[in-house]
């Protein structure tokens, strides 16, 4: 836990938490978190989070396949509740998986995902949501893995949570364009409450130059204003980010 406050970046964290979830049988993660919600959707998947030790072919099937991920079963547990689960509830509700639930379901045998929990963190801010998936290494049954969560479930809990909430304090990178410096630096003046006007003058350039960076990162973040902008980037942390 003391390597985990430690860590300055989502991706040293994540080879940290990766290790450390290896010790317990967990050899696979998926971790998943959005700011952007609606009542009907977990929102655009450019503007999400993913986070993944599995090899790049099941990531790739998930995520660009119709996006099935947004189907897989323990996504739409963690959609209406909080908390650990094991995946014996995939079992014990079969009947009520969709067409394409099945599908993922399918995958995952492909793909040797069989066993496993999901943690589903408790939202940290209205249309904010985030999980974490846990694989157990093959060979492991869901018996077996849910008798290791018997013994040792409280501190991978704990433990997953505190790497959520690391993440929430750390720089984001989604699938959007990644913004210059000269980009954030822009809007980071605007959020000050700085006119075009001063910003050009602070920073050496004309007016026109300033508007040109705002168009490049409102489009870059998929906004239709520098307000969106600006809120955008503060929910991922890359304003005044000391990390790039």
């Amino acid at each position: 836990m003391a390597r985990i406050c430690q860590c300055s970046s989502v991706t040293e964290l994540w080879d940290v938490h990766c290790e450390a979830m290896n010790e317990f049988g967990f050899d696979r993660l998926v971790y998943g978190c959005t700011h952007f919600t609606t009542p009907t959707s977990l929102g655009p998947r450019e503007d999400t989070l993913i986070l993944s030790s599995h090899p790049r072919e099941y990531v790739e099937r998930l995520c660009t396949e119709d996006e099935l991920y947004r189907h897989s079963p323990m996504i739409e547990w963690a959609s209406q509740n909080s908390g650990a689960c094991s995946w014996s509830w995939v079992h014990e509700n079969i009947d009520k998986l969709s067409e394409k639930g099945l599908q993922v379901r399918d995958i995952n045998r492909e793909m040797n995902v069989t066993a496993g929990y999901t943690i589903s963190f408790p939202e940290s801010a209205k249309r904010a949501r985030a999980v974490m998936a846990l694989t157990a290494r093959s060979g492991l049954t869901q018996d077996q893995v849910d008798q290791i969560w018997d013994e040792h479930g409280k501190t991978i809990e704990t433990l997953n949570h505190v790497v959520h909430l690391k993440i929430l304090s750390l720089p984001q990178q989604t699938d959007r364009a990644k913004l210059s410096a000269r980009q954030r630096e822009v809007l980071e003046w605007v959020g000050t409450g700085k006119t075009n006007q001063d910003i050009a003058t602070i920073m050496g350039v004309s007016a026109a130059t300033v508007e040109k960076h705002l168009r490049i990162a409102r489009s870059k973040l998929g906004v239709d204003t520098t307000a969106q902008a600006i809120l955008k980037i503060s929910y991922l942390n890359q304003i005044r980010s000391p990390h790039g």
